[in-house]
């Protein structure tokens, strides 16, 4: 058996001048008997102080925390507080295949993630016989995982598993046998805001903080899909705060927890809180690791969060959850190699803006605080970051009197060790990608500056060549060793570049697909999950949004907008051919073949794609269809609801 949990809460609601009230926590659990996940186990961590107690805690809070903007602890959050469910993905270029729990020997996509070997949440999985699919019925506001036969003969919904409401979904991760999925989320209760923390120098002039405090909680659920008819919770467990990221290596989760630390009322002080199958742990100060060589009385804006690391061996539930807890500002990016977790925030010193940089070193269970760093500038997204050859390299933005570019390489201690300052000034980062010895960056104001950065010698970082053309490069997608891939936008459509990089001091736009349209979108933009690319199928798909307005003035000089009477959407996923030689459209697949001129059903809408032998699956919130891979003939569709 695994948990059973009961919470009843007293809610706190905050006011702009008033802080009111205590928040009451009551928890009421019932536990099976089967051994399974302790409530947590501290590893040691070096170079990093923890707190004498409760009082301790306190004190530091209030004196180091200061008002600062409202705070959204994660990706989940800003999804709940926009009213929009989908989880924002975040991804090299050719993972290795997990192994299928069948005898079916085709080939098949996975999701495209950043590096090999570390996988990453998503919407849908796959083991070549069986598809794993989220889905939304907003009616309810509960999430359902449907299990979904891929045989083209055959191809049916064969089991589903209903998600408690008011749930929503970072992802879900597949086990390399086929025989675990991993379920990954946050549960809201009742949106509560709570007013601002106490810190030192108030005067009643304070900003109200979106504090969620124990009615966010993340959990991991693990089910044994073995029957694939008949999925069994194996184990779970959850945490008090907000889901921020996590990755899988091998058999093992690795989830991080964001919540926010403050003492409120000046006495409550809220920490964090493990449920799992054994017992309920309140992590204790003692427990909670910090630098103790920072000093944030004098930086304005400054807050904290308990960010708190979860390593999970989902193959053995009677293997013990490992937990670790840091003190440390908002996270807001991370990037995972096969060793490493990193996790960066975004802060402010006397000199200006700067990312902390924190490394937490991974090996099955265990998790060890390695190293503490910092940059100047900040970090656009995971891509912005990597590791090669003993160092790791990050891309920043400074903004002083004017927009920068940075590129710094970091050793293990996360020391800088060679840096390339001053790129492309008063232009911002749109995309970067490091592979091996070498980074792709786009800035853009008007132009696309496409930079070649030789990263050989890690002491002395240089741009290597520069290519300027129009429109800009929101994502780029290693092709070959040679060639690189952009998506982005020009003049309000989205557009694909293949770069020719053989000649790192000579880059060329070889090839480019502007899709037709007055305006386009595409979601592969943002969630670079959603971008489907096989080197050796010659194959990409995107998912596209269209809008024409049709009619035009007569004199030609502008557009009449009539949306009533003129304006046509579209939604589906484009198939391309892809080569050295460019991109060649094969056709496009759309799920909302009753779209009117009104605007398209969300439900209807294709989010991903991926494909099994010579079949291609596009998946939406209402169902998924199957086509033909060479010929986009419509094979079946499978309804989710």
């Amino acid at each position: 058996m695994v948990q059973k949990e009961v919470r009843k809460k007293t809610r706190v609601y905050g006011m702009a001048a008033v802080l009111s009230a205590v928040i009451l926590v009551s928890l009421i659990f019932v536990f099976g008997s089967t051994p399974g996940l302790t409530p947590f186990t501290n590893p040691p961590v070096s170079g990093m102080k923890t707190f004498a107690g409760e009082a301790e805690l306190k004190d530091y809070l209030v004196a180091n925390t200061h008002g600062a903007s409202s705070y959204v602890g994660g990706p989940l959050d800003s999804k709940v507080l926009e009213g929009n469910s989908r989880d924002a993905g975040s991804y090299t270029v050719e993972p290795p295949l997990p192994a299928a729990a069948s005898a079916q020997s085709d080939s098949y996509s996975t999701t495209n993630i950043q590096v090999a070997g570390v996988d990453e949440a998503d919407i849908v999985k796959t083991d070549s016989s069986y598809l794993y699919v989220a889905s939304d019925d907003y009616s309810s506001n509960q999430r359902y995982v449907y299990v979904v036969k891929t045989d083209p003969q055959d191809s049916r919904v064969v089991a589903e598993i209903a998600l408690e409401n008011n749930t929503y979904l970072a992802g879900m991760y597949l086990s390399q046998d086929g025989s675990r999925l991993v379920i990954v989320g946050s549960h809201y209760d009742d949106i509560v805001y709570l007013g601002a923390p106490a810190y030192a120098g108030g005067n009643g002039a304070i900003s109200v903080y979106r504090y969620f405090d124990n009615n966010v909680e993340t959990f991991v659920d693990v089910y044994d899909v073995s029957d694939k008819v008949h999925p069994v919770l194996a184990s779970n467990f959850t945490l008090s705060g907000s889901y921020f990221n996590s990755r899988m290596i091998g058999d093992y989760v690795y989830a991080v927890v964001s919540q926010p630390a403050y003492v409120y009322e000046n006495d409550v002080l809220p920490l964090p809180i493990v449920y799992a199958d054994t017992g309920v742990s309140e992590v204790a100060p003692s427990k909670i690791y910090y630098s103790d060589t920072a000093s944030y009385a004098d930086i304005a804006n400054n807050y904290f969060t308990y960010t708190t690391f979860i390593g999970l061996n989902v193959m053995d539930s009677e293997q013990e959850l490992t937990n670790m807890t840091v003190l440390m500002g908002g996270a807001s990016t991370m990037y995972v190699s096969s060793g490493n977790i990193y996790v960066t925030y975004p802060t402010f010193n006397e000199e200006g803006q700067y990312t902390s940089i924190y490394r937490v070193s991974v090996e099955g269970s265990a998790l060890t605080f390695e190293a503490k760093g910092s940059v100047p500038g900040t970090v656009l997204n995971q891509y912005s970051m990597d590791e090669y050859s003993g160092n790791f390299r990050i891309a920043t933005t400074l903004q002083k009197t004017t927009q920068m570019n940075n590129v710094y390489v970091l050793n293990m201690n996360l020391s800088t060790v060679g840096k390339l300052e001053n790129l492309a000034e008063g232009e911002s980062i749109y995309s970067v990608r490091f592979m091996g010895d070498k980074g792709y960056i786009v800035t853009f104001r008007q132009m696309d500056p496409f930079f070649v950065i030789d990263l050989s010698n890690a002491a002395e970082p240089k741009v290597a060549g520069e290519l300027k053309i129009p429109g800009y490069s929101s994502y780029l997608h290693p092709f070959d060793e040679n060639h690189v891939i952009g998506l982005g936008k020009e003049n309000g459509t989205v557009k694909l570049s293949l770069f020719d990089v053989s000649n790192v001091n000579a880059p060329k736009e070889l090839a480019k697909y502007v899709v037709e349209a007055d305006y386009a979108d595409s979601q592969a933009l943002y969630d670079p999950h959603a971008f489907l690319f096989d080197k050796d199928k010659q194959l990409l798909v995107l998912p596209i949004s269209l809008t024409q307005y049709g009619v035009v003035n007569p004199s030609g000089k502008e557009p009449i907008y009539s949306w009533a009477t003129t304006t046509r959407f579209w939604q589906g996923a484009y198939v391309f051919k892809a080569t050295t030689n460019g991109f060649t459209l094969k056709g496009n697949v759309t799920h909302a073949e009753n779209a009117t001129n009104y605007g398209l059903d969300y439900n209807q809408q294709v989010e991903r794609a991926l494909y099994v032998g010579n079949t291609l699956y596009t998946v939406s919130n209402a169902k998924v269809q199957l086509n033909s891979l060479d010929t986009l003939a419509l094979i079946a569709d499978v309804n989710l609801r």
